[in-house]
């Protein structure tokens, strides 16, 4: 099954339910008024949106039309959790060695979870819109979960049927903030402005053979002004999946239906199943990967008016989720 939200003005938007291929839509409003109203009673909503999935893949429907990926906000517009692993160790040990910090042992065993804001996420085609070019913009190039309501306490195996929904998300940094929010002993705050999502949520079950081991396989191709940077394999060199960070996140706390739990930009090794030619998902590790060799880095952040475009394909080379489409603008 596939859901979007269709933006109406207000701000959780309408739901609708999309066709496999991307190209018809169906409202929803019968059945659910918006994505978390159907989260907070999924068990009763889930098989009706899933009925009208079926009768709109067979044409079957008389309201269908055709589905623009500009009118739809993020599928989950504002969440009551956010929350960020670092599930891929890669990106974790390329960060820390630019920063020539050593990375902590526990982290191989432990995963590095942050909270961000999720009260206004990006729309795939939202311009990302902040004040200063100087303040080092970034994208990143990852996979989120929106889960149900998961108890404090779960286990791996308990969170993984727990999942709902998964989304291809644009992590958003703002690099040179980090260092100074670090310094002070806390975490990011003014360094994580709005994540971006692809249009589309999917269920599991769409994924087919794509999703097995609590990971998405497959690659996530990032475009950046028209050139492709990098196309990382998300199931390759993914330390935690995303049970182990559900029930990382429970440990001391219950999630609620609606949160939203990212693994963090996707990156491969340039050995072993990945190859060198992988890319990248984020320009903080190609300018950490110019410092280890130059002893600087060359590749500049973000600009006023640069996009991002972060897809994934499916083996026949259509789009999963359709296409994050992002230009930075001067607010």
């Amino acid at each position: 099954m596939k859901l979007a939200t269709i933006h109406d003005g207000s701000r959780d938007g309408q739901l609708a339910v999309v066709s496999r291929d991307l190209k018809s839509a169906h409202m929803a409003d019968a059945i659910a008024p918006t994505l978390q109203a159907a989260l907070d009673d999924w068990a009763f909503i889930a098989p009706q949106l899933d009925s009208l999935y079926t009768q709109l893949n067979r044409g079957e429907t008389r309201r269908a039309f055709d589905f623009e990926p500009q009118r739809c906000m993020a599928p989950l517009p504002r969440a009551y959790g956010w929350v960020q692993g670092a599930a891929y160790l890669h990106h974790v040990e390329l960060l820390l060695r630019a920063r020539n910090a050593d990375m902590p042992e526990s982290l191989r065993d432990d995963p590095l979870m942050v909270q961000g804001g999720s009260d206004a996420f990006l729309g795939p085609h939202d311009d990302i819109l902040l004040a200063h070019e100087e303040w080092g913009i970034d994208f990143g190039a990852g996979l989120a979960v929106i889960v149900d309501d998961v108890p404090m306490g779960a286990t791996p195996d308990e969170a993984h049927g727990r999942i709902r929904l998964l989304m291809l998300a644009n992590d958003v940094s703002l690099r040179n903030l980090i260092p100074a929010e670090l310094a002070k002993g806390g975490g990011f705050l003014q360094s994580k402005p709005a994540a971006g999502f692809a249009p589309v949520a999917v269920t599991p079950d769409e994924l087919g053979e794509a999703w097995r081991g609590g990971k998405v396989h497959g690659a996530l191709r990032s475009t950046w002004n028209g050139h492709l940077v990098g196309q990382p394999d998300a199931g390759v060199d993914m330390a935690f999946n995303f049970p182990q960070l559900i029930a990382h996140l429970c440990k001391s706390r219950r999630a609620r239906a609606g949160t939203v739990v990212g693994a963090g930009t996707v990156s491969n090794r340039p050995t072993g199943k990945a190859k060198a030619s992988a890319g990248y998902g984020c320009i903080a590790e190609q300018r950490a990967l110019e410092t280890a060799a130059d002893g600087a880095p060359s590749t500049p952040f973000m600009r006023f008016g640069d996009t991002i475009r972060i897809e994934m394909l499916d083996e026949g080379g259509k789009p999963v989720f359709g296409a994050i489409e992002q230009t930075v603008r001067k607010a």
